[in-house]
């Protein structure tokens, strides 16, 4: 996230997300790992790529190095739809969350996603050298996340937009 726009994107995310996590916290698809390490270390990051200071660097999410019930919040930012094994991710966060635990999800809209990385590709690396890759998706709509959330035993506690309408935060608990 070298541009300035996704560097403001992902501030206003931190922002929305960050003064709701509790206790231990992992965030899955960390990116950079700010928001690990804005919330004072008492947490870890795991992503499928090496960004630079990802706790830990996995092949699948849906198999993390974590005993059951290790985590009071799971947080996906912005990554949920970069995830092809979607609902099995979801799986593992509810086997890690100790029972009250909460996860929180941000989400973009696909029509506005896929508007945003056509229009950013060009002068952000990240995007082109990553891409899209097979089992991605430009965003997922309110619903999807809902269901998803539901199939693998959680319940969903917040919806709420924010950023204009352009982004969600759903909250669930275990």
């Amino acid at each position: 996230m070298k541009d300035m726009v996704g560097r403001f994107l992902l501030e206003w995310r931190t922002k929305v997300v960050l003064p709701r996590v509790e206790g231990r916290l992992l965030d899955i698809g960390c990116g950079l790992n700010e928001l690990v390490a804005r919330y004072g270390g008492n947490g870890t990051g795991v992503d499928v790529y090496q960004w630079g200071n990802v706790d830990f660097v996995v092949e699948d999410s849906s198999r993390l190095p974590f005993e059951n019930e290790s985590f009071d919040t799971v947080t996906i930012i912005a990554a949920l739809n970069h995830i092809p094994n979607r609902q099995e991710v979801l799986a593992e966060a509810y086997r890690l969350l100790k029972p009250g635990g909460k996860i929180m999800i941000t989400m973009i809209p696909p029509r506005i996603s896929q508007v945003w990385h056509f229009l950013r590709r060009p002068w952000d690396a990240d995007q082109g050298e990553r891409g899209m890759k097979s089992g991605e998706v430009y965003g997922m709509r309110p619903t999807e996340v809902r269901q998803l959330l539901k199939a693998v035993g959680f319940e969903v506690v917040i919806e709420k937009s924010f950023m204009f309408e352009i982004n969600r935060l759903t909250i669930a608990k275990k």
